[in-house]
């Protein structure tokens, strides 16, 4: 096969698509940081008008980047969204959590009516304290998580609220973003979201390849 030719440094590869993504996107709305995570969110999905759907709260980046570095958990509603958070950033060795596979979901789940998305939000309660929960895939995670910080559970420090999809996507973002109950959040409004999204989300709040940004 013939060599080709296309760019191999890693470094160079990054510089390259953030410089694009400065000079063809309009960042002028946001914080230093929330500029950073706005890239790489842009980054993960290859679409640079989600820049205009994305929505978060006063000071979001700021709350969940100190929730890391004082040592909190991230929580996360799928297996994609857990591998796609790259540990070593993670400044203060952070648990990554994720219990859907976990063997009690299933009744819960039964028990519930509901999905195992849902479900799993039961056995997040001792956890969300301090935390940053990034929800990158099921609406019904994110709408459970709201319903039992409304009923008394302790709020996260930041909820990185971006399931996608066609049913219940939509409605669940509007549910985090309107939210009464004072909760820090950065979401994307729309269909558009998934795992690789609310992954780049915290890797930006970890902060650890801002030279690339």
């Amino acid at each position: 096969m013939a060599h080709l030719d296309y760019e191999r440094d890693p470094d160079e590869i990054y510089r390259q698509s953030f410089a694009t993504i400065r000079k063809e996107v309009d960042l002028s709305r946001f914080d230093q940081g929330m500029q950073k995570l706005a890239i790489r969110l842009i980054h993960s999905c290859g679409m640079v008008d989600v820049v205009d759907d994305i929505a978060f709260s006063p000071n979001a980046f700021d709350l969940g980047r100190e929730a890391l570095f004082a040592g909190g958990s991230v929580i996360c509603d799928v297996e994609m969204v857990r591998h796609g958070i790259i540990k070593r950033l993670l400044p203060s060795d952070n648990d990554i959590i994720c219990c859907l596979n976990d063997p009690s979901v299933r009744q819960i789940a039964k028990e519930q009516q509901t999905t195992r998305s849902a479900a799993q939000v039961e056995l997040w309660r001792d956890n969300l304290d301090g935390s940053v929960v990034a929800i990158g895939n099921a609406p019904t995670a994110l709408f459970r998580l709201l319903e039992v910080i409304g009923e008394g559970a302790v709020r996260p420090a930041l909820i990185i609220g971006i399931p996608v999809g066609f049913v219940g996507a939509v409605e669940s973002k509007d549910a985090l973003i309107a939210n009464e109950l004072d909760i820090p959040f950065i979401s994307v409004r729309g269909r558009r979201g998934g795992s690789a999204m609310a992954s780049a989300a915290v890797n930006a709040l970890a902060g650890k390849l801002e030279n690339h940004g």
